[in-house]
C-alpha cells in the first residue's frame, strides 16, 4: 500500500509539476520583452493578416516573445478580429494587451509633421515656426528665402529691388500644412508658393489694373491691411483709405510698417520709431514700401482687389476691446476720433 502510494504522490507530483510549468512558460510568454526596453520601432501590418502573421511580425522586431501565445491570448480576448492594417509606432516593454489596444484602435503612425502658419506672420515667424516643429532650419530657410529658385509665376513678378528684406515676403501663404518629416527648406517654401498661385484669383489681375496696382504692389497692401486691421468687416474699408492716401501723394502713415523694422511686435510704437531711416517707414517715405510685410490671408488680398469707396483719409482704433475703428474725412475730425479713442481706453 505505502508503496502505491508513493507512486501516485509521484505521479501527482509531476503532474502538478507539469502543469505549473506549462503555466510558468504561458505566464512568462505573455510578459513584455525586457531586454530593450522602451526602444520604439516601426511596424507594418499588411492588409487582411492573419493573427500568426501578426505576431511573427511583432516577435522579430522583439515586441513579443512568443507569436503562438500572442495569437491564442488574442483570441481569447476577443481582439482577434480587431487589429487594423497599417503602420504603427510600438515600444519594446509594453504589455500585450497596450500592442492590442493600439492596433485595434487603428491608432497609427504618422510620418508626417503638421504645422499651422498664421495669417500677418513674417518669413522670420514662418521660418521659426517650422525649425520649432522640426522642419528645418531657420537660418537655411531664410537663405532659400531670399536665393532660392522657384519655377512658380508669382515669383517672377517680384522686382529685383535690393531695398526689399525678404525676396519673398508676403508670397508664403498662411495655412494649415502637412510635411512629410525630412521635407527640406526649399520643398516648403516651394509648396507655400503654389498654395498662394491656387488661391489667388485670375479676375483680381484685372482689377488691380483699374487701381493701376501691380500684383506685387497689391500684396504689399493686402499685407498692411493683414497687420493693421483686426475686423474682418473693416479689411475693405481701410484698404480704401490707403488707395484714397495713395491717390492724393500721401503717406500711408501705418504703423505696421514701422513695426517690421523691428523683427518683433512692439506693444506700442513711439514717436521716436517714426523718425526710422526706412524705405519701409511710410511715415517718412510716400508710396507703398518696397514689399510686403508679412503673409497676407486670402481675405486681405480680397479686401485690396475690392476695396471700399469712401472719403476717408484717416482711422484710429477704438481702443474699447473691438479691435474696430474711428474714420474720418479730415484731419480735425480725426482728432476728434483720437479724443474718443483715449476715452475708451479710460
Amino acid at each position: 500500500m505505502r508503496k502505491i502510494m508513493k507512486i501516485a504522490f509521484g505521479i501527482l507530483l509531476l503532474f502538478v509539476l507539469g502543469v505549473g510549468g506549462v503555466a510558468y512558460y504561458i505566464w512568462n510568454g505573455l510578459q513584455p520583452v525586457a531586454a530593450e526596453k522602451g526602444q520604439k520601432k516601426i511596424v507594418e501590418i499588411p492588409p487582411s493578416s492573419s493573427l500568426n502573421k501578426i505576431g511573427n511580425i511583432l516577435e522579430d522586431n522583439k515586441l513579443i516573445k512568443d507569436a503562438r501565445l500572442f495569437s491564442l491570448y488574442a483570441k481569447i480576448n476577443g481582439k482577434g478580429t480587431d487589429i487594423k492594417a497599417g503602420k504603427y509606432q510600438l515600444t519594446t516593454g509594453q504589455s500585450i494587451d497596450e500592442l492590442l489596444k493600439k492596433m485595434s484602435d487603428g491608432d497609427v503612425y504618422k510620418d508626417t509633421i503638421t504645422v499651422t502658419i498664421p495669417e500677418g506672420y513674417t518669413v522670420e515667424q514662418i521660418a521659426a515656426r517650422l525649425e520649432q516643429k522640426g522642419l528645418g532650419k531657420k537660418d537655411t530657410f531664410l537663405k532659400e528665402v531670399n536665393s532660392g529658385v522657384f519655377p512658380q509665376e508669382i515669383v517672377k513678378s517680384i522686382p529685383a529691388d535690393k531695398r526689399i528684406k525678404y525676396r519673398l515676403e508676403g508670397y508664403l501663404f498662411p495655412d494649415t500644412y502637412e510635411f512629410k518629416k525630412g521635407t527640406t527648406e526649399h520643398q516648403i517654401i516651394e509648396r507655400m508658393l503654389e498654395r498662394f498661385e491656387d488661391v489667388w484669383k485670375t479676375e483680381w489681375d484685372g482689377q488691380l489694373k483699374q487701381h493701376n496696382l501691380t500684383r506685387h504692389q497689391a500684396v504689399t497692401l493686402a499685407s498692411i491691411v493683414e497687420r493693421e486691421v483686426r475686423s474682418d468687416d473693416e479689411r475693405s474699408k481701410v484698404a480704401g483709405v490707403y488707395f484714397n492716401r495713395l491717390a492724393q501723394q500721401m503717406p500711408l502713415q501705418a504703423d505696421a510698417t514701422v513695426q517690421y523694422l523691428f523683427g518683433k511686435q512692439k506693444e506700442r510704437v513711439m514717436h521716436s520709431d517714426l523718425k526710422q531711416d526706412s524705405p519701409y517707414n511710410t511715415y517718412k517715405v510716400k508710396g507703398l514700401p518696397p514689399g510686403p510685410i508679412a503673409s497676407p490671408g486670402e481675405a486681405a488680398l480680397q479686401a485690396v482687389t475690392k476695396a471700399d469707396k469712401h472719403k476717408f483719409l484717416f482711422y484710429v482704433t477704438k481702443k474699447d476691446g473691438t479691435g474696430q475703428h474711428y474714420f474720418a474725412a479730415t484731419y480735425q475730425e480725426h482728432l476728434k476720433n483720437i479724443d474718443k479713442s483715449k476715452t475708451n481706453e479710460k
